[in-house]
């Protein structure tokens, strides 16, 4: 049976594990999505914030603060790439893939309180207190710049996710399936901010044509609860991704698949985990032959091991315990999360 040295191995008991093999290549196209985002969204909260100085206007302010939450999101999911890619430790002798998780989470937590309540206390306090408009064309001329900028960050992103989303996937499936989190995080928070704009081009354009400043501040709301309802998306998303999700059932199939492909193994449960966005964990019963020898059972595990690699490449830790059947196998076993042997 072969052996690995890796700290996972040093903790594991009663198994037969594995760490090597390459994940699903989304770690560079993130990375570009992330960085076109920040550029944009810099250039962005400038732009809104001098609007807001010359104008006065809350819905320009709600979009600059806007814009300064979603830089510092981008500076979050960059930390988090560069903090997964930490090598395991006694301590953490799985890795940090999970980081990642953890800064989408607090992307989500980011984004509403710093921009959603201060958008809504905001909107809430020019209605309360309206005050007229300044150089509202200058708001209008930032806005539509900035509907510019957004569209190519957005554009971006959705060309990333496009070299990876299967075919004849929606961006919104894409959004609630993938275990890598950033372009999901850049897609749902540059159409936020593409929605948010056309709310806060709406206010100012209402409120330059009728003279009535309550028009800004409904936009300045609107925008506030648009990016409450971003935020509370991703926190379900990411919260259910930090909890430990399975793999996808399509690779749950290959990689049952690729046990079974050995006429002499059959699979009686197994489990899968991702350890990170392109790092998954397998765990596996296997039935083998009542008659096979020590080293018959090691060599099939290292073939298993090998072919299982072969067909879910992000499959870096293997467990696999040989048992012998004790009933009939199941119709699905691979799929299934049924206890047995």
């Amino acid at each position: 049976m072969s052996t690995d040295t890796t700290p996972a191995a040093a903790g594991a008991a009663d198994g037969h594990a594995g760490d090597s093999g390459t994940g699903h290549d989304g770690g560079h196209g993130s990375t570009r999505a992330i960085i076109a985002a920040l550029l944009a969204n810099l250039g962005i909260a400038t732009a809104k914030f001098i609007a807001y100085l010359v104008t006065g206007a809350s819905s320009m302010l709600a979009e600059a603060i806007h814009s300064v939450a979603d830089s510092g999101n981008q500076v979050l999911l960059l930390i988090g790439g560069r903090t997964a890619r930490r090598e395991a430790t006694p301590r953490h002798p799985f890795g940090y893939g999970r980081d990642r998780f953890v800064y989408s989470f607090l992307v989500a937590v980011v984004l509403f309180s710093v921009g959603g309540l201060f958008a809504i206390y905001e909107g809430v306090h020019k209605l309360q207190h309206p005050e007229p408009l300044e150089s509202a064309f200058w708001a209008i001329g930032v806005l539509l710049v900035a509907i510019v900028l957004e569209g190519f960050s957005l554009r971006t992103a959705a060309k990333e996710t496009d070299a990876i989303k299967p075919t004849g996937i929606s961006y919104w499936r894409f959004i609630r399936r993938t275990r890598a989190p950033e372009l999901a995080v850049v897609l749902l928070e540059d159409s936020a901010a593409l929605l948010g704009l056309l709310f806060a081009l709406l206010g100012v354009g209402l409120t330059m044509l009728t003279g009535e400043p309550v028009f800004d501040g409904i936009g300045t709301i609107l925008i506030g609860l648009l990016l409450v309802v971003v935020a509370v998306i991703l926190a379900v998303e990411t919260k259910s991704l930090l909890i430990g999700e399975a793999a996808t059932p399509q690779d749950q199939r290959r990689i049952a698949a690729a046990l079974e492909q050995d006429t002499d193994i059959s699979v009686i449960h197994m489990r899968t985990l991702h350890l990170g966005p392109e790092e998954l964990l397998v765990a596996a019963k296997i039935a083998v032959r009542h008659d096979e020898t020590a080293a018959g059972i090691a060599q099939q595990i290292d073939q298993a091991e090998a072919r299982i690699r072969a067909a879910v490449p992000i499959a870096r830790v293997i467990y696999l315990e040989p048992d012998l059947r004790r009933g009939p196998a199941p119709a699905d076993a691979g799929a299934t999360a049924a206890p047995g042997g």
